[in-house]
């Protein structure tokens, strides 16, 4: 694995699940690979170090990400290269490329260790910062945009249905009063102490109050779920015959949908058990490489506490 970066890429960047993730996409065939998140680089390395065929098309919605994983991989010259875009836009770059089809396709969908370690990106009540959390920091809303607009209702649905946190509805009105006394939340520690003083410090065993909240703005700041049915299609449409689909998510709404997708794209009907037929348009595309999600081995947590929650799920195209 190449060293570690220098200067502000100097992060603890350990790539989740990686060797299952190698493993499940068959990157010793070699042949043209998209890293649809490619982050620091981390899984794009270990595929071309995979096969000395091996090519990687590098995807990234973070600019800062992607300059660091291009100084990275620069070793392997032509073999890599990167392209600024969300990765829900596959078939743009694809087409753009001139690229049809491809011998594997792996979407990371958790935030990178750059933007969580970055004091200045907002996405951790760790750091004081201005409360941000775009991975695309060259347009769309930020967190604190988004709570200043948003109505009390809003502010607590999203919460409820982004982070699943049963105590949305106490820590939206803390927000939205403290928004009518002219003091909107701005920053990370802002809003986690609005959330500490709305539901109390908790017990220390377990996560922090805020964790769930600031899990949820982060989802809904960069529309992490709009879409990811479909980009699961589209992965598909550009696999070749036996290419490999792998994607890891990390919380539950990722992996249902995930999931349910994956078994639509084997031909499993999703229509509800009363109806007479099936309307649901389910056709077998793939075959699915992962009866279970893989999940990381207790020495991998041991090692990356971030990786615990991770879930990995492929499958290949037929």
């Amino acid at each position: 694995m190449a060293k570690p970066l220098g200067g502000r890429g100097a992060l603890a960047h350990r790539p989740v699940l990686l060797r299952e993730t190698i493993e499940l996409l068959a990157a010793e065939r070699g042949g043209l690979f998209v890293d649809c998140t490619v982050g620091l680089g981390g899984h794009s390395e270990a595929i071309l170090q995979a096969s000395s065929d091996a090519q990687v098309l590098g995807i990234d919605r973070d600019d800062e990400a992607l300059e660091l994983a291009r100084q990275r991989l620069a070793l392997y010259g032509s073999r890599f290269s990167a392209v600024h875009a969300d990765f829900r836009e596959l078939t743009r770059v694809l087409a753009t490329a001139k690229v049809r089809q491809v011998h594997g396709v792996l979407a990371d969908l958790g935030v990178s260790s750059l933007q969580l370690d970055s004091p200045g990106r907002g996405f951790s009540f760790r750091h004081e910062a201005p409360l941000d959390m775009r991975m695309d920091v060259s347009n769309g809303e930020t967190a604190a945009e988004l709570l200043g607009r948003l109505s009390e209702v809003q502010i607590a649905n999203l919460i409820f249905e982004y982070g699943e946190e049963p105590r949305s509805r106490r820590i939206a009105r803390a927000i939205v009063q403290r928004r009518e006394r002219g003091q909107p939340v701005a920053t990370t520690t802002d809003l986690a102490n609005v959330i500490e003083r709305a539901v109390g410090k908790g017990n220390k065993r377990r996560i922090h109050p805020a964790t769930r909240t600031f899990q949820a703005l982060r989802i809904a700041v960069n529309a992490e779920l709009e879409n990811l049915d479909r980009f699961q299609f589209d992965a598909v449409d550009h696999l070749e015959q036996a290419g490999r689909l792998a994607i890891i998510s990390f919380h539950s709404l990722e992996d249902r949908i995930i999931k349910r997708t994956l078994q639509k794209l084997s031909g499993k009907c999703q229509c509800p058990p009363r109806l007479p037929k099936c309307i649901c348009g389910a056709t077998k595309r793939v075959e699915i490489l992962t009866r279970r999600a893989i999940v990381p081995s207790e020495s991998e947590i041991d090692e990356n506490p971030r990786s615990r929650s991770a879930k990995l799920r492929g499958a290949v195209r037929i």
